[in-house]
């Protein structure tokens, strides 16, 4: 049975950092794309950063370019969000999933990663509060 399991958030000032974790397991497939996707109360899950299985491709969303990274360690199986300059807007429940279908780099380049309804296995989400 395929499990995600994110880690690395917390509590952070505006303008520090945080690097989270997706912890691949029991996946049949040698490498997945991954979507990070955030929750943040009273609002739709967003989601912000998509990579290829090989890692070749990456996506943002507009509103975090610059500010996150998404990256993967393909011998762990762990799958990272690096993201600087943190905002109070980017308080939000912080969730990788994994693509119903695999994750060609039209998919990633273009814009249908973004939608939730693309994935079929989530992780249980990390909590991210920026507050001073």
């Amino acid at each position: 049975q395929l499990q995600l399991v994110e880690s690395g958030g917390g509590l952070v000032q505006p303008g520090g950092s945080l690097r989270l974790s997706c912890e691949i397991s029991g996946s049949t497939l040698d490498y997945t794309g991954i979507g990070w996707f955030r929750q943040a109360p009273g609002k739709e899950r967003e989601g912000v950063a998509c990579i290829s299985g090989n890692g070749y491709n990456k996506n943002y969303a507009d509103s975090v370019k610059g500010r996150f990274a998404i990256s993967r360690d393909n011998a762990k199986i762990i799958v990272y969000l690096q993201i600087d300059n943190l905002k109070p807007e980017d308080t939000a429940v912080y969730y990788c999933a994994k693509p119903r279908h695999f994750a060609t780099a039209e998919w990633v380049i273009g814009g249908a990663w973004q939608s939730p309804r693309e994935y079929d296995y989530w992780g249980q989400g990390t909590q991210v509060t920026v507050s001073s």
